[in-house]
């Protein structure tokens, strides 16, 4: 027999918990960390080593492989929604278009978005600026140092011990929204333009997310505003990832398996760019092909949690590549630190009892960037836990 170990009923699944009188504050260590020393990537690459640093190489289980890398299985292709359907077609597109979202919220939570009113011009902007920016000498990159325990400035993020194994990939990450989240010292002089342009393409990046979680919110049955009013001043935080090729792809990793712990994650993947991201799709690591100025979709666990798992996040990781580097920017969209989250009652009853506890989305926000990347292990500081009972 199972037996549930915090709440048994809907009622004690509404219950709101209290959040920490730091819920508003960006998520930081409790206490030092130490990381050992982290080999910059792009620095290895120069000298394009035969041998990987032993930090890098993982075990043989994480390994990718390399064959299935290129090419998606047969009949595996992720959803295509055409946001211009959705903003300005006749009735019929709209719901069409609605459905389509729907369901690829539901069976893949992943999807490519096309026709997304935002310029290509400022989309070429930001990826040349990133270029830049990565391309600087190191001890330029240096000046906006990530700190470990942090996800802002530049460095490798989600390390939190010594002999943790790395990702073949440098990070350039800064909160955007609110304004306290913002670290003015890490906002680089150079190249020139590179802030502004930052500022310009998330501002349309935000009102991207607003109208999905729109559109999403009704292919739910919700009203449109329900997450917008929800979420109070949205979260919001950009990351550039720059992989290096690498002489030994099979043994590393660009980035970690995980899921995302936002309600929305926006990418963009550079044009000329192998393909570099896959999604645990049946068990699979299936690779994305991107299509050209289409953005990338994800679900991340806030919507999971808020749906009670009927759209769930998913994992994903980044493969290197032996001869082309690879450069992505992404956009994290998230509530408040402030506001308090557990599943929706529109998706509780006794068919679908409650999967996940009432928390502050402050606490999880910390909670997730003080601990590494590992799959959606994550999740399950919200998980009402089961056990079986004697």
């Amino acid at each position: 027999m199972i037996e549930r170990v915090e709440m048994k009923n809907y009622k004690q699944c509404v219950v709101k918990s209290e959040g920490p009188d730091s819920a508003s504050m960006p998520p930081v260590p409790i206490s030092p960390i130490k990381v050992g020393h982290i080999d910059d990537v792009q620095e290895l690459r120069k000298t394009k080593p035969k041998t990987i640093p032993q930090r890098f190489v993982r075990d043989m289980t994480e390994r990718p492989t390399l064959t299935a890398t290129l090419l998606p299985p047969p009949h595996t292709h992720m959803p295509v929604i055409d946001f211009s359907k959705l903003s300005k077609g006749n009735n019929e597109e709209v719901l069409g278009e609605i459905f389509s979202l729907a369901t690829a919220c539901e069976e893949w939570g992943f999807f490519q978005v096309i026709n997304h009113e935002i310029d290509h011009n400022l989309l070429e902007s930001i990826e040349n600026l990133s270029r830049e920016f990565f391309m600087l000498p190191l001890e330029e990159k240096q000046k906006y140092p990530m700190a470990p325990g942090t996800v802002q400035g530049y460095g490798q993020a989600f390390v939190f011990s010594e002999d943790q194994k790395l990702d073949w990939c440098n990070m350039f990450a800064l909160g955007l929204e609110p304004q306290y989240l913002r670290n003015p010292n890490l906002w680089p002089k150079r190249p020139e333009r590179f802030s502004e342009t930052v500022e310009v393409y998330s501002g349309e990046i935000r009102k991207l997310c607003h109208s999905l979680l729109t559109y999403i919110a009704l292919g739910l049955d919700l009203k449109g505003d329900v997450f917008e009013k929800m979420f109070g001043v949205s979260v919001q935080a950009i990351r550039m990832n720059y992989y290096p090729p690498c002489s030994r792809p099979d043994l590393v990793l660009g980035l970690s398996p995980h899921s995302d712990g936002s309600a929305l994650t926006v990418l963009q993947q550079a044009k000329g760019g192998p393909v570099g991201l896959q999604i645990l799709k049946d068990n699979t690591w299936v690779p994305i092909q991107p299509i050209p100025n289409a953005l990338v979709i994800n679900i991340g666990d806030t919507i999971e949690v808020l749906t009670n798992g009927k759209y769930r996040s998913v994992e994903h990781r980044a493969v290197a590549h032996e001869e082309k580097d690879r450069l992505s920017i992404v956009t994290f969209f998230a509530p408040s630190y402030e506001v308090e989250l557990g599943p929706m009652p529109e998706f509780v009853d006794e068919n679908h009892p409650c999967k996940y506890r009432r928390y502050n989305h402050g606490e999880y926000s910390k909670h997730y960037v003080t601990n590494k990347l590992q799959g959606k292990k994550t999740l399950d500081f919200a998980k009402i836990q089961t056990k079986i009972a004697n």
